[in-house]
């Protein structure tokens, strides 16, 4: 494990010498310590970046030529999949399965923008077709400089390489800020592109605290783009921070999302994919359908099949064979999801199941899968984001009534719908203002298409050629092709 920052091609001690702990959140314990950058260190790194797309030569290289160390950086993952998935499970405390997906679509994420930056070569420009004949006009694209790009600590390595590999691919270079909770695997991800022998200066990674290195790298005037996953309140002080210097902003930011099953939909599955929605990663995933909403006809029926169900899960350490639900990334957040509870529970809502610490865990941030009903639809465990194993159930009479209780929240990331009835399931899939929607399942998510959402939850898109878009600016050029001279003012 490392405890030095990634900058300019070579492993250095940050400048004041700053140190944070990183703790395992199954156990508690310190396991090492990691470098805390300051902003002396983001501006040594952002100058570094700076000069590799401004002098080096980063961005004029081939879309080939790039494609070929994005695609060395996937092999580099591939081949230490296993080691890189453990520290995933003892940084952030998922369980080993789920990390290990997670790395190796990490994997797959920078061999498909590789592809993409292949075809940037077979289309680098775009013929105008103009009504004035004297001249001639086209569009280019053309990477927008140096990303400043901020990941938070629920998918580490993922959330990495949707900012880096899109990044690259399109010829920027990048400053990466990894959430403080959970920087190892973005420090292996600095040693793999070391060794696939990517250019100095073209991706530097930090690591530190959000208010330090995080505002030190969205303040820097060397930054052109802003990357940022996270929190809506630090990405709304994030949009306004680039107000300043007009920075280009992508932002994917929290959920509330909403999951409604009609009378019509198979019980058992809509418990598979009500579970899968909800306490995958420990609920801790943007876009968890934590609102679901069930038809009348099936609600009782449904809410006791689920609660059956949830009560089965394995708790326990990651690393443990079975274990399907693992501690919370941190006192912190377990504490904070504790509250949230005891707030819904204040505001009249009924605890179905779990909710408690699990007998047994005297140590780590272990918290039950919870159910809450009857929560009230103006309080906070409905409307806001709790970022934990909690789903809220709640029936509805009509379709109608089902649309508008979903679409009443200020986000708008997710939603999902299911049903037997594929043009009410389409129907109401059209209906829903989200940016990601989903048809007889929850949570599926793929590299080739785009990711973000409405409202309040972000602005752009990750993923598919909408993430490689984020790190592109549009250019127009027009050429006067007239014999005269002076023909351009001659009607």
């Amino acid at each position: 494990m490392r405890n030095e920052l990634y900058i300019d091609g070579k492993w250095v001690a940050p400048v004041k010498g700053g140190t944070c702990e990183v703790i395992n959140p199954a156990t508690e314990e310190v396991m090492q310590t990691i470098a805390s950058a300051t902003a002396e260190d983001v501006d040594i790194a952002v100058k570094a970046a700076r000069r590799a797309f401004d002098k080096d030569g980063w961005p004029k290289l081939s879309g080939a030529q790039r494609a070929k160390y994005l695609r060395a950086i996937a092999d580099g993952i591939r081949s230490r999949q296993a080691e890189i998935a453990r520290l995933e499970v003892i940084d952030n405390g998922k369980p080993f399965p789920e990390a290990d997906w997670d790395v190796a679509d990490a994997a797959g994420c920078f061999d498909y923008y590789a592809g993409l930056a292949e075809l940037m070569d077979t289309n680098p420009e775009e013929t105008i077709a103009l009504a004035d004949g004297r001249f001639t006009s086209k569009a280019v694209k053309e990477p927008i400089g140096v990303a400043g790009a901020i990941i938070p600590w629920n998918y580490p390595l993922l959330m990495a390489s949707w900012k880096v590999a899109p990044a690259l691919a399109a010829g920027c270079t990048i400053v990466l800020k990894p959430a403080e909770l959970t920087s190892l695997t973005a420090l292996e991800l600095a040693a793999i592109a070391d060794e696939a022998g990517l250019p100095p200066g073209v991706l530097n990674i930090l690591t530190g605290s959000g208010s330090v290195a995080g505002q030190a790298i969205i303040d820097h005037k060397g930054v052109d783009k802003l990357a940022f996953t996270g929190s809506g309140p630090v990405g709304s002080k994030i949009m306004a921070a680039a107000a300043r210097d007009i920075k280009r902003v992508s932002l994917e930011l929290g959920g509330k999302s909403p999951f409604v099953v009609f009378d019509d939909a198979d019980i058992e599955r809509a418990v598979e994919w009500i579970m899968f929605g909800i306490f995958w990663n420990q609920g801790q995933v943007c876009s968890a359908t934590s609102r679901v909403l069930v038809q009348d006809g099936i609600y009782e029926r449904l809410l006791a099949r689920l609660v059956e169900e949830t009560d089965k899960i394995k708790i326990g350490n990651g690393l443990e064979e079975g274990v399907l639900l693992g501690p919370l990334v941190s006192k912190r957040q377990h504490d904070q999801v504790v509250a949230a509870i005891a707030a819904a529970k204040d505001a009249g809502a009924t605890i179905a199941c779990g909710g408690e610490r699990p007998e047994g865990f005297d140590k780590g941030y272990y918290l039950q899968p919870t159910i809450l009903t009857g929560v009230p639809l103006d309080s906070a465990a409905w409307t806001e984001e709790i970022f934990g194993p909690v789903v809220c159930v709640h029936p509805f009479e009509t379709e109608e009534d089902a649309i508008a209780l979903a679409n009443d929240s200020r986000f708008g990331l997710a939603a999902a719908v299911m049903s037997k009835d594929d043009i009410r399931a389409e129907r109401v899939a059209a209906a829903f203002r989200a940016g990601i929607v989903w048809i007889n399942c929850s949570q599926p998510t793929f590299t080739e298409a785009p990711w973000g959402g409405y409202k309040e939850s972000g602005i752009g898109r990750e993923l598919g050629r909408w993430g490689l878009e984020n790190y592109l600016e549009t250019k127009q050029i027009t050429k006067y092709a007239s014999e005269d001279p002076w023909g351009w003012y001659i009607k």
